[in-house]
């Protein structure tokens, strides 16, 4: 049997009630030129549980253009780009892979996505070599060096260079680029990478900052999409009675749209997908503004998705 055949749909989300402001001011006074996007990195976390693949969501406060509810990332800081110790595809490899002209940049796109995910979980996707993983990176010790890095105490690099480690960066995958609507006040130009949860590590809060995150089966999420229960679940004002679109970007729906239709991280992160870059755009559907995206049917390692 052939392989289910690949469409193009366009799809609405709505638009989240903290944006609607911004949007109909954005509409009612005429386009004007979008505010610099902020380049961003953002991990989708996975490992494999009883209810298929998941992943690790938390609460991000102040109208983030990650979403209220979102994967672990952030904008990029100003030492991102400063050369670290380094196993895997090497930064012109990265920026091959991405489409970036500047070798930089795409190192910095990297430590960032590293950065980001270390400080807002705890996992560290370094070792000593390029065959090793840091182990037991959950004590108090590692617990200040989040925050010391968190607080531009520390830079990433001195971090792992003062430890004898280099980034991992062949655990990576790319996912996809996603760039902000224009009308937003907060924009980000934002990659979205994937990798799979250290066996010997452990994904938490970090101390002072966070406020809820947990693993999440990205089926179940889904099941729920047009119920309450995760906002309730993160009981916060901004997500308490709202659903998934209403405490999210289309980003994230659609990655775990796809996370779902996988049969196990190992395939997710094996599939080999055409990278591309998503921009939604603001339209008028019957009265009432939404965000369209144009994506694609295809499976991400299992049965194929089709819109509902």
């Amino acid at each position: 049997m052939g392989a289910p055949a690949t469409e193009t749909l366009s799809r609405h989300f709505e638009l989240p009630l903290d944006q609607q402001p911004a949007a109909e001011n954005w509409v009612n006074h005429g386009e004007r030129t979008p505010r610099a996007a902020r380049r961003a990195s953002s991990v989708v976390l996975l490992r494999d549980g009883t209810h298929g693949v998941e992943t690790y969501l938390g609460y991000r406060r102040g109208n983030s253009p990650l979403g209220a509810i979102a994967f672990p990332g952030g904008s990029e800081e100003h030492d991102d780009d400063a050369a670290v110790a380094w196993f895997g595809p090497n930064p012109g490899q990265w920026a091959q892979k991405l489409g970036i002209l500047d070798h930089r940049e795409a190192r910095a796109r990297i430590v960032c996505a590293a950065r980001e995910l270390f400080e807002e979980t705890g996992v560290l996707l370094a070792g000593a070599d390029e065959l090793s993983v840091l182990e037991n990176c959950s004590s108090r010790e590692w617990m200040e060096l989040r925050q010391a890095v968190a607080e531009q105490d520390l830079s990433f690099g001195e971090l792992l260079n003062g430890r004898g480690l280099g980034l991992r960066t062949d655990l990576l995958r790319p996912l996809a680029r996603w760039i902000s609507p224009d009308f937003a006040h907060r924009r980000f130009d934002t990659w979205y990478f994937a990798a799979a949860m250290p066996v010997r590590q452990q994904a938490s809060l970090l101390d002072g900052k966070g406020t809820w995150a947990a693993w999440k089966s990205a089926a179940a999420l889904l099941e729920e999409r047009s119920t309450t229960a995760l906002g309730d679940e993160v009981a916060h004002r901004d997500t308490v009675g709202k659903t998934l679109s209403q405490t999210t970007v289309p980003a994230v729906e659609v990655i775990l749209e796809k996370i779902a239709t996988t049969r196990g991280t190992i395939a997710y992160l094996a599939h080999r997908r055409e990278l591309r870059t998503f921009h939604p755009q603001l339209v008028d559907a019957g009265g009432e503004f939404v965000l369209e995206v144009s994506v694609s049917t295809a499976s991400e390692g299992g049965i194929c998705w089709r819109s509902r």
